[in-house]
């Protein structure tokens, strides 16, 4: 078989294997845009599409002779420097699962392999008159020029993530107070978006803290060792003091298919964990003060198109799986009243900082795609993460129990949110996007999207609470600058 050729198949699998291990593991497993401690590996990766673009278009329909093979060359000396710093990066930074670890290996075996068979035709390539002939392969070079817009896209989506989490306006956040006295803190979730931000303002207000999370040796890494880490419940004795427990632990909600499989994981990162806290809670010598445990406005289910009635806390459940998921892990937290503790559930809505899932959410809004999503009329409400901390230190202070809203006082359409964002970013706006795409691949969770809840944050206004972005614009701003 011609060596090229065999080259250019092997770089569709590398495309293949490429779009599996970012979609799965770089965005729905490990959440990569949302770690702050992932900034340097999503830089190189961005790099990385930026040349695998340029190779997958260029070679899906040119030959490179003369001394346009030496630069080929050279770039693939450049990409086998950034692989192997990637992977050193990598295992500084977190814990690769399995399949990540088998998936980086076969593409790092599948590349090398048509590298090297590229390079097998440098010396005719360079014998040729230097030029970039035109030598396309039919639908291989169609398929080839497909992923190199796709791996674009993909490192577009890194460059900015990473650009989003090194801005000093994340890090000069003001820091609220979480009591006039030092105490104990265990976080659960702590490594994630809202779980390191929450962590880095008590370390700054003085508290200890202690988290609960399954990769130890990188949490103790990502706050430079100023806290106790434990990988399970089992590992804290009963004997330990903890004053406050703040709740974050769950798996993210978007993602695969709620499929059985998938909702019963969801629920053992909520509710079944949240049973071991409550658990150890009732053999502890100490009992705290207030747990607060996370929870979200999916507790309310979703509002038809056209209703306008706000909602406050009194507001009930509905019969779908992702209310039963809050209202059950609601309940799950409710049983440390049992031994005295005060608890209070923080109904999320979609919180907006420069992690999470607003990157994601401006990313089509900065590529000039920015318009309505299945018509835009349905109710978004959000929060900025900085009143997601200064909401918490806020219960931490006043004891609050119950249920809270953790929401911003002004609710928007998604059509307005959209909008919003393209004029805060200089974009066009009006492209709209169907939902019945996004109903076909998600089903049921498509309604996290495309339906909405008009949510106020009743408790927190009525004690009080001075949000420090109440408005949109104000909000989305703070995270661009």
């Amino acid at each position: 078989m011609n060596t090229h050729l065999l080259a250019l198949q092997l770089m569709a699998v590398q495309g293949c294997l490429g779009a599996f291990d970012t979609v799965y593991h770089h965005e729905l497993t490990e959440a990569l845009p949302g770690r702050a401690s992932a900034r340097r590996e999503l830089s190189i990766h961005a790099l990385r599409a930026l040349i695998y673009c340029g190779l997958f278009i260029g070679l899906a329909g040119w030959a490179f002779n003369g001394a346009w093979a030496l630069a080929l060359l050279a770039v693939f000396v450049v990409e086998v420097v950034l692989t192997l710093w990637d992977f050193v990066i990598e295992d500084r930074t977190r814990l690769l699962p399995a399949t990540e670890r088998v998936t980086h290996t076969v593409l790092a075996m599948n590349g090398g392999a048509f590298i090297a068979l590229l390079a097998l035709d440098t010396p005719e390539a360079l014998s040729l008159p230097t030029a970039l002939v035109w030598q396309p392969h039919g639908a291989l070079s169609v398929f080839l020029a497909l992923c190199g817009v796709g791996v674009g896209l993909s490192g577009l989506r890194d460059a900015f993530a990473a650009r989003a989490l090194g801005k000093p306006a994340v890090r000069d956040a003001p820091s609220p107070s979480f009591g006039t006295t030092q105490r104990n803190f265990l976080v659960t979730g702590a490594t994630g978006f809202i779980g390191q931000r929450l962590v880095g303002a008590l370390l700054r207000d003085g508290h200890r803290v202690t988290v609960l999370t399954r990769q130890a040796r990188q949490a103790a890494w990502l706050f430079d060792g100023r806290v106790d880490c434990v990988s399970g419940m089992d590992q804290l004795p009963p004997s330990r003091r903890v004053d406050v427990v703040i709740n974050l632990a769950g798996a993210r909600i978007l993602g695969w298919r709620w499929t059985a499989a998938r909702r019963a994981a969801l629920r053992a990162s909520r509710v079944a964990l949240t049973d071991k806290v409550v658990a150890w809670i009732a053999a502890a010598e100490h009992k705290p003060a207030l747990m607060v445990s996370a929870s979200a406005i999916g507790y309310y289910g979703i509002q038809q198109r056209g209703d306008d009635a706000v909602l406050n806390e009194d507001a009930g459940p509905q019969t779908i799986f992702m209310s039963d998921l809050c209202r059950e892990w609601e309940q799950a937290a409710q049983g440390a009243a049992a031994y005295g503790v005060r608890v209070a559930c923080t109904r999320f809505g979609l919180v907006l900082g420069t992690q999470g899932a607003l990157p994601m959410m401006l990313l089509p809004i900065k590529l000039g795609l920015g318009g309505p999503l299945g018509g835009g009329a349905q109710w978004l409400s959000w929060i900025h993460v900085d009143d997601v901390i200064g909401g918490i230190a806020h219960l931490c202070r006043s004891g609050g129990e119950g249920a809270y809203n953790f929401t911003a006082p002004e609710g928007v359409t998604q059509a307005q949110f959209s909008r919003a964002a393209a004029k805060m970013l200089r974009r066009p706006y009006g492209f709209p996007t169907p939902g019945w795409p996004m109903r076909l691949m998600l089903g049921e969770q498509s309604d996290l999207l495309l339906e909405g809840q008009r949510v106020a944050p009743a408790r927190l206004t009525s004690e009080s609470y001075d949000f420090r972005y109440p408005h949109l614009e104000d909000a989305l701003r703070s995270l661009n600058t």
